[in-house]
């Protein structure tokens, strides 16, 4: 779903500046402070109070190496941690969701039911990766969890138990927005809250499976069956999906919005073709209050007999149910079903929201909003002390900016807090991609 590709990212990108990594004011961290690791160097040269917070999101580690998104990357993973420990003016480290990843996972992987075993055999695969945060939290940094879509069904006490100490900010099922800074000037979250595809979604299917734990949104079969195709090698294969020859009037927004939805769709199922039959049973569920087995047709909008776009099994008249989703996925202030499925591609959809929910927000008193989710780093700087950051991802190839893994955010919190975004190079230097990616903020 994602496809803007900006070639020249790192084209403008300098070396860390000294001077945003030596501002700021009190030393605040929660955790006992013992001595950094011998002989291992810091990111940057430290300042004399701890005032960073530093935000990771899209970390994607995976059940098998043989298709994780993160493997090449889970060195320097482990290495960028163990700096962390010694860069001893950082106060915190907020990992900002799909930490742990139940989507990238092909049609073919085995069917199971439990999820809590789900999850501990991805830690137990990324285990070095876990004894390094919890290596940093004994260092003196907070480590605080921030749940994502990938890892929006990982129960608190699973990672509670392979990582003790750490804090989870959660505010909703599959949720959760952390506040921070000298301040509470900082909110940090995932930012799938507000798509369509990645919001949690325990209402469009309830009456079909009978429950209201059906959490996992339309993006999780997509997801799925992306994992697969990308797998198979992108194979170019023949679909004969239902095609909508009735365009509604843009006065009738249900059935407008059920189009557009249909139209994003049929750009990627045309796009994105797996060898897999439609009319095959390849979703074999019984996870998350589903019990039974789906087609990709199950879930793909087609004109009905009686003229409505809907899909004729799964998230059947799904434009009906997102302003009750909002409500129970706890969003400050609602949108359109028909603005959130236009902004499912455009990665200044995101900016808008965090201005909408945070930034602009009478009721909220953030300065700096960071997001994660989309894949794509982002920096604006809005004027008076306030910014929107989007933290990018740590996955190995991301093919939404293809030279942009790694990045990461740091806010120093102060009376004025400063933000910045930097890339953690292979060669281990840490260089600021904040002009490369900035744009002029409206």
């Amino acid at each position: 779903m994602k496809t803007r590709i900006l070639s020249l990212l790192l084209a403008s990108s300098m070396v860390i500046s000294l001077t945003l990594l030596t501002t700021g004011c009190s030393s605040k961290t929660g955790a006992p402070e013992t001595s950094a690791p011998k002989g291992v160097t810091a990111l940057w040269n430290v300042g004399d109070t701890r005032d960073k917070i530093v935000v990771m999101s899209d970390i994607h580690l995976g059940i098998d190496d043989s298709y994780t998104e993160t493997l090449k990357n889970r060195p320097r993973l482990i290495e960028f941690l163990r700096r962390l420990q010694s860069t001893t003016d950082v106060r915190e480290l907020v990992i900002d969701g799909d930490f742990l990843d139940e989507w990238f996972l092909p049609v073919y992987y085995p069917s199971y039911t439990d999820e809590r075993q789900f999850y501990k055999d991805v830690i137990a695969k990324n285990q070095a990766v876990i004894d390094e945060l919890n290596d940093v939290i004994d260092k003196g940094i907070k480590l605080v969890y921030v749940p994502g879509n990938h890892d929006m069904t990982l129960k608190a006490g699973v990672l509670q138990e392979a990582i003790p100490k750490i804090v989870q900010a959660r505010d909703a099922e599959g949720l959760g927005t952390y506040y921070t800074g000298d301040r509470k000037e900082i909110a940090i979250e995932h930012g799938h809250r507000y798509d369509v595809f990645s919001a949690p979604d325990t209402v469009t299917n309830a009456e079909l499976c009978g429950n209201k734990n059906t959490i996992l949104p339309a993006g999780y079969f997509y997801a799925r069956y992306a994992a697969t195709w990308v797998l198979e090698g992108r194979p170019k294969v023949e679909k004969n999906l239902p095609v909508v020859t009735n365009v509604p009037n843009k006065t009738n927004t249900d059935q407008y919005g059920a189009y557009i939805y249909y139209s994003l769709l049929k750009n990627i199922s045309t796009r994105m073709t797996p060898k897999e039959a439609l009319d095959k049973k390849i979703f074999d569920m019984h996870i998350a209050g589903f019990d039974n087995a789906y087609t990709y047709l199950d879930f793909y909008p087609a004109q009905q007999k009686d003229g409505t776009i809907s899909a004729p099994v799964l998230f059947k008249n799904i434009q009906r149910t997102w302003s009750e989703r909002q409500k129970v996925n706890n969003v400050k202030v609602p949108n359109s079903f028909i603005k959130a499925v236009a902004g499912t591609t455009d990665w200044e959809y995101y900016f808008s929201q965090a201005k909408a929910q945070y930034l602009e927000n009478p009721n909220e008193s953030v300065d700096v909003a960071v997001f994660g989710h989309t894949h794509v780093p982002a920096y604006r700087d809005m004027g008076n002390g306030k910014y929107y950051l989007n933290g990018g991802t740590w996955i190995d190839n991301n093919t939404d900016y293809l030279d942009a893994t790694r990045t990461f955010a740091v806010i120093t919190t102060g009376k004025k807090d400063t933000a910045a975004l930097y890339k953690y190079t292979e060669n281990g230097s840490v260089i600021d991609i904040g002009a490369s990616v900035s744009k002029k903020a409206d």
